[in-house]
């Protein structure tokens, strides 16, 4: 709410790279392709949601390096008159004539202002004068166009305007201004951790390096994010001593007579203000690590950026840092003290600062009500076609409702869109976050700048455009995206399993029908000389199991007993051509049978299973071809030989079933014809006449056995 996820931004930068405009040419609104994007001679930017004034601060100082410079209107659009009156005063810090502050004190004072709840007393004497100042300028016009010219408040209401002139109140030093920044601080901590309070240290740490890090963060270091966490105070130097309320973080004040009354503190409190400025930096060494320690802290990056847009505002000229400036402190343990709090209600000695602000030709900052919103929403046409440039932030998606926002666009414009990267939030529920946004854009007719399929990597923004000039690149996306679903397709990714199931299960059903009472059976066409050969197509057979597994784990133990009295009742006949059933298909592979293969539960329960439909049988039974036909045996022949010679062995055969009691046959007992061997393996016996059964059975003995 008080700061950006995001690094600050060059926005007509991005501008030009988005349409590939050459900002070489001496010639405002061409480019070097003549009929291509240009850029045009007036760029109109919308803020939703900055918060910190980053980008308006990164614009501005790199405004020198282009060849080509338009007059930039930036709109500014926040949720609270108080975040607003926060917005000016950072800017002003950022504009404040050299005569007041060195280049050091001012990046040390903007740091403080913008990421500590505590800070110097000379931060808090500046935030006050600099509030009475703010104060006469939107109060008086006069003023406002001596001090700060480029600053355009007209189109803020009355009540607006009215909650700015209480926040810049509120942060005088008078004793019924009572801003408890430290207990509030605390209070929202115990109310966001729960029980993992008393074990906070633990939670920092987690959400540091096991997820902040992983998604961009590897430049904070855990001791300033810990003490960050614990306190609320994110940019330290030994130096300094920081016992004085931040009352810039304070929201929803009300007037209460003499006094105020507010909600506290109501910002982010997982992440800190370190991605605006303390990410990445133009200096590479600063960037270095050994063993899993920086060199350099998230809040020395932050003071050699700031330092940098801090002489290029001053100087319109490029900044070489001095080595020597920045410490590091990246691996050096800080002695914390214990934070001081001092209330100060001695205002006379306070320095005045109305000093005009460094001028920028050029460019003007609009402050808008926040009632503008819903006007974009509805598609009110005062704001039709109007910017080139829109920037919103992740915590103002919830207004991205309707496509039909996007046509405050121009033809030629572009959209930028903070995520949920930066934040300790689920994987999911960033990954959805992103592809929500990303539909809206392209829901609106907006192309993506980058070919996100292709490329990937962590997105803090994502870029989509506009534009009225056909580059070529969509057409590169579309075949990349149509590549990548292909290649999905090939693997098996992101099909229907339950619909590929159940027509596998139909198709199951529809083979396992019984015969027709008559004991008829259709027969079928058969190449004998393809079925008294060995398969030469394995994969078949592999079907087969697939669906023999799948058919097994569906169906229950009764009908599995059921099924079994129906074979010995109804598949009493054979085909003499063959031993394969008629009725068998032939299917194509089946794309999910990893999926039955590599569950171990489900695998359990197929075995059981199998075991009810197989018993073991006397070793001396002799090995058998499943694909060579077995001659038929006359009737009262087939057990000649066992009743002449039997054979002892532990695995006995059930006397009920196979029809023998000490070498005398029962001739109540089931036929021969039902009692075939179709496995290879000699130590199971099926009591099905289903070859498709027999196949599976066989496959999965010799793969048991391998």
């Amino acid at each position: 709410m008080f700061w950006g996820l995001s690094s600050a931004l060059d926005l007509y930068d991005e501008y030009l790279k988005a349409f590939r405009i050459n900002d070489d040419t001496g010639k405002e609104g061409s480019n070097a392709g003549g009929d291509g994007p240009t850029s045009p001679a007036k760029l109109n930017i919308l803020l939703l949601g900055e918060a910190d004034a980053r980008h308006v601060i990164r614009t501005l100082a790199k405004r020198y390096t282009h060849r080509v410079k338009p007059d930039i209107h930036i709109y500014i659009v926040e949720g609270s008159p108080e975040i607003e009156a926060r917005h000016m005063l950072l800017l002003a810090v950022a504009l404040e004539d050299p005569a007041s502050f060195n280049l050091v004190s001012k990046a040390h004072l903007y740091m403080d202002l913008y990421g500590n709840t505590m800070v110097r007393p000379s931060t808090y004497h500046y935030m006050a004068s600099k509030g009475r100042t703010l104060l006469k300028m939107v109060t008086n016009e006069e003023q406002l166009q001596s001090l700060a010219p480029m600053l355009n408040i007209q189109h803020l209401k009355y009540r607006e305007r009215d909650g700015l002139e209480m926040a810049f109140t509120f942060w005088q030093p008078q004793p019924q201004h009572v801003y408890k920044i430290t207990e509030y601080w605390e209070q929202r901590g115990r109310a966001l951790m729960g029980t993992r309070y008393d074990h906070r240290n633990g939670v920092f740490d987690w959400d540091l390096n096991m997820t902040l890090k992983n998604r961009g963060g590897q430049q904070i270091c855990s001791q300033e994010y810990r003490y960050w966490r614990e306190s609320g105070v994110a940019f330290v130097f030994p130096e300094y001593e920081h016992c004085k309320p931040n009352k810039t973080f304070c929201a929803g004040l009300v007037r209460d007579g003499t006094t105020f009354m507010h909600r506290g503190y109501v910002g982010e409190m997982q992440t800190g203000p370190f991605c605006g400025f303390g990410l990445r930096s133009a200096e590479e060494r600063m960037h270095n690590s050994a063993h899993g320690e920086n060199d350099y802290r998230a809040t020395d990056i932050t003071e050699r950026n700031l330092l940098e847009f801090f002489h290029e505002l001053q100087t319109q000229e490029p900044y070489e840092h001095d080595a020597t400036r920045s410490r590091r402190y990246g691996s050096v343990q800080l002695l914390m003290s214990p934070l001081l709090s001092h209330e100060e209600e001695d205002i006379s000695s306070v320095t005045s600062y109305q000093r005009p602000w460094i001028k920028v030709p050029g460019v003007t900052v609009h402050y808008l009500s926040s009632l503008v919103i819903p006007q974009m929403q509805s598609g009110v046409e005062y704001w039709n076609s109007m910017f080139d440039v829109v920037f919103v932030a992740y915590n103002y998606n919830v207004f991205l409702k309707n496509p039909s926002f996007l046509h405050i666009l121009k033809p030629q414009g572009l959209f930028i869109h903070e995520t949920m990267q930066m934040t300790v939030n689920r994987k999911d529920v960033v990954k959805e976050f992103e592809s929500k946004a990303k539909k809206f854009m392209k829901e609106g007719g907006l192309k993506p700048v980058l070919n996100y399929n292709a490329i990937n990597s962590k997105n803090m923004i994502l870029k989509f455009k506009k534009n009225r000039f056909d580059d070529g690149n969509e057409a590169d996306e579309e075949e990349e995206e149509e590549k990548e679903e292909d290649s999905e397709e090939a693997n098996g990714v992101g099909e229907n399993w339950d619909l590929k199931i159940s027509e596998v299960e139909n198709e199951i059903e529809a083979v396992d029908e019984p015969l027709p009472k008559d004991d008829t059976k259709p027969t079928m066409q058969i190449n004998e000389k393809e079925e008294t050969s060995p398969n030469p197509n394995p994969k078949e057979d592999k079907i087969a199991t697939d669906r023999k597994i799948i058919a097994i784990e569906n169906s229950t133990q009764d009908a599995i007993e059921e099924k079994r009295k129906d074979n010995l009742e109804n598949y009493a006949q054979k085909d003499e051509e063959g031993t394969k059933d008629a009725t068998n298909p032939v299917s194509e592979e089946l794309p999910f049978k990893k999926k039955f293969f590599f569950d171990d539960e489900r695998w359990r329960s197929v075995t059981k299973r199998i075991k009810e439909l197989a018993r073991p049988l006397p070793k001396s039974v002799p090995r058998e071809d499943p694909q060579v036909v077995v001659p038929e045996v006359p009737k009262g022949e087939e057990f000649k030989n066992e009743s002449e010679n039997p054979v002892k062995t532990e695995d006995t055969i059930d006397n009920t079933k196979t029809g023998v009691s000490n070498g005398v046959q029962n001739t109540d007992a089931v036929s021969s014809d039902d009692l075939k061997v179709p496995s290879s393996n000699p130590d199971l016996e099926v009591l099905s006449s289903d070859p498709d059964l027999e196949e599976f059975l066989r496959l999965e003995n010799e793969s048991c056995c391998q």
